[in-house]
């Protein structure tokens, strides 16, 4: 059986690494064309084009990633924050509301490794 631990580095591992992932494909669209989640009306406050927009978000989402896993309790909580706004941009001005489902689910489960990362940092765990 998982200890706490096991489950605090299982998502410790995966909002460390996937934001990274996530973030180099901005640069690369490999998982999918990321500027397709941009609504028109939403591109069209950007001071920039989609793709560029999408970069920034691409190095942020590493940086978040990299935080993750360098200062866990920090870096969840930014990641919770990431997703809620990237679901509530979804909800708003999308027809993405499967994905922004799924993101703020992943916002809850980056909300549990806080909590379980403050825990193991009172010696709880």
């Amino acid at each position: 059986m998982a200890t706490i631990r096991q489950l605090q580095n299982t998502l410790k591992l995966t909002f460390g690494i996937v934001p990274i992932v996530a973030g180099l494909d901005k640069f690369t669209n490999i998982l999918t064309n990321w500027t397709d989640y941009l609504s028109t009306g939403f591109k069209s406050m950007l001071p920039m084009d989609g793709e560029t927009f999408m970069k920034i978000v691409g190095i942020i989402e590493i940086i978040a990633g990299l935080i993750v896993l360098l200062r866990t309790l920090v870096g969840a909580y930014i990641v919770m924050a990431w997703l809620i706004c990237i679901a509530l941009q979804l909800i708003l001005f999308t027809h993405y509301y499967d994905v922004a489902v799924r993101d703020l689910v992943m916002a809850i489960s980056a909300f549990t490794l806080a909590q379980l990362t403050k825990m193991k940092n009172e010696n709880k765990i």
